[in-house]
Formats: C-alpha cells, sequence, structure tokens
C-alpha cells in the first residue's frame, strides 16, 4: 500500500486559536474535523502543496510558515504521512471553498475523538508546545 504524502496547516489566528474544518461524509473519515491540507503532487515541494492546498480549500494565501511535525499512520485501508506546518501569517479571511463548515479552537478545547485518528498525535504535540501553552 502506498502511502500519501500529506501537506497539514496549523493556522493560527491572533488569539492563538487554531482553524479547523470538518470532513464530509462522503470523504475518507468523513464527518469528523481535521486540520485542513492535502496532497501533494508529484512535482510540488511540502511548501508548495501546503500553500496550494490551502488557497483551494480556504481561499487564503500562506504568507509564513514552518515545518511543525510529522506523523506517519495507518489507518489499515490507507497509510498517510502528515507533514504539519504552523502557519503563522495569512492573508485573507478563511472560508470553506468546498462547502465545510470551519471553527476557530483553543488547543486545549480540542478532543481527539473529533478529528481522524492520526490527527490525535498532532493535538498532543500542539498541547506540549509552549508558544500555544
Amino acid at each position: 500500500m502506498k502511502q500519501v504524502e500529506v501537506a497539514v496547516a496549523i493556522l493560527l489566528n491572533g488569539d492563538n486559536k487554531v482553524l479547523t474544518s470538518w470532513r464530509q461524509p462522503h470523504q475518507h473519515q468523513g464527518g469528523l474535523w481535521e486540520f485542513p491540507g492535502g496532497k501533494r503532487e508529484a512535482d510540488e515541494t511540502m511548501l508548495d502543496a501546503l500553500k496550494r492546498e490551502i488557497h483551494e480549500e480556504l481561499g487564503v494565501q500562506v504568507e509564513h510558515a514552518e515545518p511543525f511535525v510529522r506523523i506517519d499512520h495507518d489507518y489499515g485501508d490507507k497509510k498517510v504521512s502528515l507533514n504539519v506546518w504552523l502557519v503563522s501569517q495569512f492573508t485573507g479571511e478563511p472560508s470553506g471553498r468546498e462547502g465545510q463548515p470551519l471553527r476557530w479552537q483553543a488547543v486545549d478545547e480540542m478532543q481527539a475523538d473529533e478529528f481522524p485518528a492520526a490527527n490525535s498525535a498532532i493535538i498532543d504535540a500542539l498541547k506540549q508546545a509552549s508558544l500555544l501553552a
């Protein structure tokens, strides 16, 4: 089974809240909240994939992002490698361009069972990060 390379954004607002979006029921792990992002194309760097996916999904331009954590997860039917970036600067107002609801949430309010299993390690890493404490 091939592993899917995914660029994931932790978009932070001025209140240190993180943007999450709801996965549509027809999607893999649908009906759960997630951190926005998507698959890297063969000819893209991970940062290019992050910028493209965030623009496509949310309509914003990533201005500053730095690598945060990488998580490999096997769902059984799909293997993913999540390349997670902290996005501290972006332009535009995020909106669900694919019809998905969005919410800003404090890290300490995040419940792992509301997210796909691979995201629980991201939540743990965020809770341990001093910049969000």
